[in-house]
Parts: structure tokens; sequence; C-alpha cells
């Protein structure tokens, strides 16, 4: 049998590696090269997406993302500003030794098997995933009870969804800019979520009230399964339950378009996004994230205490001026 040799994945490789991802069980969105040139695009991140090779045959992967910050640090990620996307397949540790090759101080991994001698994060993250039911009623009922209550009273309310792709890019992105500002975090670039919206499979759905939208969220998918991943409401959207609205409507969406599995994301152990999860029915598994570093490495968790002060800060920001300087501090954070 040949050896398993790495590479420096080319743009003329894409078609074959997104083969390789969609045949592989445990592959995400954040696998495919185009997620690796959406951030590139969007957020002046380098990619260098290593493939491992036998012969001529793809046999693994690892998606890399050159975070550069003067705020945060730098490192390679895998994948850049995505919840998973670590080594995929074959060929560990001929990816490994390629990754460190590029002379960064910090590798970090998230997801995917763990190298010998990493530093192992299994308590941080909570992952979300269960199945879809078979139509709307089913779904109703699978939601356990006092949520199921609260999504009545959504579907009570005088709201309208609505759908689509590019041309719903700037609503989609005022509402999700508000929403991380009210949560006292800076937005990504506008320009990261007009790039995965034209070159992933990915769409928006937008909860409107009176014909101003309140809640939107910006969805991506692979094989089976619909992985909801930026989304937000405005102030109005906690009183008219419009999220609870967006995230009903979403799964009947994604049922429509052949999905079989809900994929909720990740949120952070002990905090009320991770328990508004469990209230739908989703049991939270921790996700393993490892990390190989020379010296410090990167803290770019919001929840660390020397960031207190500037979360409360960026709460009381003016939405033009918040919406401004986030894009820029915003792209070191991913």
């Amino acid at each position: 049998m040949s050896c398993v040799v790495a590479r420096q994945a080319a743009r003329s490789d894409d078609a074959a590696i997104a083969a390789f991802v969609h045949a592989q069980p445990g592959a995400t969105p954040f696998h495919l090269p185009a997620w690796s040139r959406a951030v590139e695009r969007g957020c002046g991140q380098r990619a260098r997406y290593l493939v491992a090779q036998r012969g001529d045959a793809i046999v693994g992967l690892l998606p890399l993302t050159e975070m550069r910050s003067p705020l945060f640090g730098n490192a390679l990620v895998s994948a850049g500003f995505a919840v998973d996307g670590g080594l995929l397949g074959e060929g560990a540790d001929v990816l490994i030794a390629a990754a460190r090759s590029f002379g960064l101080p910090s590798i970090e991994l998230r997801g995917g098997p763990a190298p010998d001698g990493w530093a192992i994060d299994d308590t941080t993250y909570l992952g979300f995933v269960r199945p879809l039911a078979s139509d709307d009623d089913a779904e109703l009922a699978a939601i356990p009870r006092k949520q199921r209550a609260e999504v009545r009273r959504a579907l009570a309310n005088d709201l309208q969804i609505a759908s689509g792709g590019i041309e719903c890019a700037d609503e989609h992105y005022a509402v999700y800019a508000e929403s991380v500002r009210n949560l006292g975090t800076p937005v990504f670039p506008r320009a990261l979520f007009r790039a995965v919206l034209e070159t992933m499979d990915a769409d928006v759905v937008t909860v409107r009230h009176k014909g101003r939208p309140v809640a939107s969220v910006l969805s991506l998918y692979l094989n089976d399964t619909v992985y909801p991943y930026w989304g937000g409401g405005t102030v109005a959207a906690r009183d008219l339950r419009a999220n609870d609205r967006m995230y009903f409507a979403l799964m009947s969406h994604a049922r429509a378009r052949g999905c079989t599995r809900f994929d909720f994301g990740r949120s952070k152990a002990g905090t009320g996004a991770a328990a508004f999860k469990r209230n739908w029915g989703f049991a939270g598994v921790p996700l393993v994230y490892a990390r190989w570093s020379e010296g410090a490495a990167r803290a770019v968790n919001p929840l660390n205490p020397k960031y207190a002060l500037m979360v409360r800060t960026w709460r009381r920001l003016p939405l033009p001026l918040a919406n401004l300087i986030g894009p820029w501090i915003s792209r070191g954070l991913g």
C-alpha cells in the first residue's frame, strides 16, 4: 500500500474535496473548501487548506484558516469562524506535520480526533443535534411541554415567514448585527455572510411583524442536516416570541428541503443559550476541541472575565458605531 502524503489544496481540487466531504459520515459544512474560501474572502484571513492523499486519491483533510490579529494573537484554526471542521479521514500525522510547517505559534482543532499530547477542552462547549419529526404536528409534539406552549403562543401571533438566498442578506445582517450588539459581541463582516450565501448550500429564514424583520437565521445544509448558524432577533422579538417562531419555521422549511436532522449548533455549558436548546428537546453533548501551542494560547472566549468590561461597554454602543468597528475586531475572533 502506498504511503499517505499531505499537501496544500488548490482551487482546482475543490470539486474532488467536496465529493470526499459529502461521502464522510462525520463531515460538516465547515469541512468544505467553500467555507474556507468564504472566510478568506469575507474576513481577509488566509485559507491554508490541507489534503492527505494516497496516490491520486484524497483520503483525509484539514481545513485551516490562518488567523492573524493584533488583539487576539495568531493561530491556525480548523476551521476558522466555525464550530467544527477538525481532522477528517486518514492521514492525521502528516496533516498535523504540514500544519506545523506554516510556523504559527498555535493550532486549534474544532472536532475530529485529537493528536496525542495536545491540550484538550471538552467542558466549554456543548453540541445539540436531534432528528426532525415527520411533520409540523409531530414536531410540535416532540418539543417538551413548556417550550411547546411558547411555540403555540408564537404561532398565534401576527408573524410572517419569508425565506430566500442572497437577496435576503442585508435584511438578515441588520437583524443579526443588532442581536449580537445586544449580547455584547462585535458582528462579523457583512462580506462573510454574503460569501457564504453566494458559494454554499445556504439560505435565510426571516420572521417579520407588520412588515418589519424581527428575527432571522442563516442556515447551512449538508447531506440530510440543516445547520442554523447565524441567528438572532431584535429587542421586539422577545415579546413576540419571534425566535421560537423562527426555529419552528426553519424545522418545517428544512424538512421540505429533505432534511432529517437539525443541528442546533454549539453553546457554552451553563449558559442561557444551552438551556434554550434543551428546552426544545435537544440533549447537549460535549464538544472536544484540541490545541497545540508554543507559549500562551489565544483567549477569545467572551465569557473570559478579562472581557467582562468590554462586553458591558459594547452593549451600550450605538448600533451604527458597533456595526462600523465591530467587523474590524471580529476578523480576529475566528
